[in-house]
């Protein structure tokens, strides 16, 4: 296997290990689980430019095929009105003959109180421009109605399908990130998807001790690895410095002294 499908394989490996974002039901929203009998592989190659959103859903569509219970039906059809694409749906499938429209999401989440009162409205996005509550209005506003578009009709029509016969399922998956040692309360959320913490700027002057390593953005999927080139901190502190002042808030790994790694977010708001 050569480096470049090793890392598919180990992106492919970090999002079967990310947990959904809730269990069963929340804010109306199912999420959809099936069991696999086996730690299934990706096969298959993709564009190196495939961005993070594009690349899982090809990694959920590969563990639906591996699934000997599973059908999948249509993906990433666009609903379309004349030359106009009204939306997309990303997979009709039967899973034991039952038809199941299924959306797919993977998210990165930072806790921010200071954000909205409810647990949901806390979570943010990296870069403050998306955020959890925006996305789930979406999800059943927007993309899960999109099934009852008569626009969708034809579509429906190829698979000898009805609309009101399909059950509506998302697969949302999340990593999640919190103000560096602080406990957060999770009451409605799956606190499994907690992957590390973040910090400003101004904060990363107590980790001088440490090495760390600033991944890609497809590589954020990834579980922290050993061998990587670690960098000192004078060198992560000025290579950080230049990437907050274009207003990104990037994904780092940090190995503290005792070799113990984790992921961690720092952020260019305060």
């Amino acid at each position: 296997m050569d480096t470049t499908s090793k890392n598919i394989q180990a992106q492919y490996q970090g999002y079967l290990h990310t947990p959904m974002l809730w269990k069963n039901s929340m804010f109306g929203l199912k999420q959809f689980e099936f069991s696999t009998d086996k730690e299934t592989v990706f096969n298959e190659s993709i564009p190196e430019n495939l961005r993070l959103g594009k690349r899982v859903e090809r990694f959920v569509s590969s563990e639906l095929q591996q699934n000997k219970d599973v059908t999948v039906l249509l993906e990433n059809a666009q609903v379309q009105n004349e030359k106009i694409t009204v939306g997309e749906i990303d997979c009709i499938l039967k899973l034991n003959n039952i038809p199941i429209h299924l959306e797919i999401i993977y998210k990165f989440y930072l806790f921010d109180e200071r954000i909205g009162t409810t647990e949901i409205e806390h979570w943010i996005g990296p870069n403050r421009n998306d955020s959890l509550l925006k996305k789930l209005t979406k999800l059943k506003e927007k993309q899960l109605p999109l099934l009852y578009n008569p626009l969708t009709k034809p579509l429906l029509d190829n698979l000898h399908l009805k609309a009101d016969e399909v059950q509506q399922l998302v697969c949302f998956k999340a990593q999640l990130f919190v103000p560096y040692q602080k406990e957060v309360e999770f009451k409605e959320l799956n606190k499994d998807c907690v992957n590390g913490f973040y910090v400003q700027l101004s904060e990363i002057n107590q980790f001088t001790d440490c090495k760390f390593y600033i991944p890609s953005k497809i590589n954020w999927l990834l579980e922290v690895q050993t061998q990587v080139n670690w960098l000192n901190y004078k060198s992560f502190s000025e290579k950080i410095t230049t990437i907050i002042n274009e207003k990104t808030s990037p994904l780092c790994w940090i190995k503290f002294p005792k070799g113990n790694i984790q992921k961690f977010f720092v952020v260019w708001w305060k």
